[in-house]
């Protein structure tokens, strides 16, 4: 690191757990970022701010007006501007000293699993079970630890799997693929703006932290928090030896499309 970035990142390389080893893991980390809205805006923020070297931002969306009251990345100027491209612009302008990658296209199976095989990390920043599926898949096939959040109307959810560990369990472990039900989404339903944000800032903090080494990561716990109470749960999340995805069966992978809180 040169003098500018042992100047931006001082604060962490004062963390006695971080330190100047573990920022460089960080500067020398790739990681995909699937959905640019509401929790995606502050993973996005936050992995940027605190160097992570190359960055994939994707998303096919558009900024609308209704995106705004919780989707802190994008602005008013920009609206109809492409979620990845405006996502790209504010990390940005944040370091402009990382490399970041927007892709504002749908992916099929091919592309995804092609994508998540060349990063670290992969975030699940989405409201689409479908899409939600795929990345689980990819990144089993893959070994990628998965950081996967969720938020709707008051109620978020947080976890990591990481399938680097034989024992850990998949998302399709904890919501196996039924193909029934209809998917609630903050278009139909609401969301609480804040929740967005405490959840998003937990997934950055995930994984950093599984990027870095450092400290225990929540693979294996599922977190559920209640914001109008204010009150957290924590949940085991065992392995499934009959999981579809990473047990004894197979899935395959259909066409996506990153939608976003």
């Amino acid at each position: 690191m040169n003098d500018a970035a042992l100047l931006r990142y001082a604060r962490h390389i004062l963390l006695d757990e971080l330190g100047i080893e573990g920022q460089e893991k960080l500067l020398a980390a790739r990681v995909l970022i699937v959905g640019a809205g509401g929790l995606g805006s502050p993973v996005a923020l936050y992995l940027a701010s605190a160097g992570i070297g190359h960055i994939i931002l994707a998303d096919d969306d558009t900024v609308e007006i209704s995106n705004l009251q919780r989707q802190i990345m994008h602005t008013t100027s920009r609206l109809g501007q492409l979620k990845a491209e405006s996502g790209c612009e504010a990390m940005h302008a944040l370091n402009p000293d990382i490399t970041l990658e927007a892709l504002a296209k749908r992916l099929d199976a091919q592309a995804l699993g092609d994508l998540v095989a060349t990063v670290d990390l992969v975030l699940d920043c989405t409201d689409n079970f479908d899409t939600r599926h795929a990345i689980n898949q990819a990144c089993v096939a893959f070994s990628k630890p998965l950081v996967s959040g969720a938020a709707i109307r008051f109620d978020g959810q947080i976890t990591v799997f990481d399938r680097r560990q034989e024992d850990a369990p998949c998302y399709s472990c904890l919501f196996p693929a039924t193909g029934e039900g209809e998917m609630l989404t903050c278009a139909s339903t609401g969301v609480f703006s804040p929740l967005v944000g405490i959840i998003g800032s937990m997934q950055a903090a995930e994984a950093i932290k599984l990027l870095a080494g450092i400290g225990r990561s929540l693979n294996g716990r599922l977190l559920l928090l209640d914001a109008l109470d204010m009150q957290w749960h924590s949940v085991r999340v065992h392995r499934d030896p009959a999981c579809q995805v990473c047990g004894h069966g197979k899935t395959s992978q259909g066409k996506i499309q990153t939608q976003t809180d």
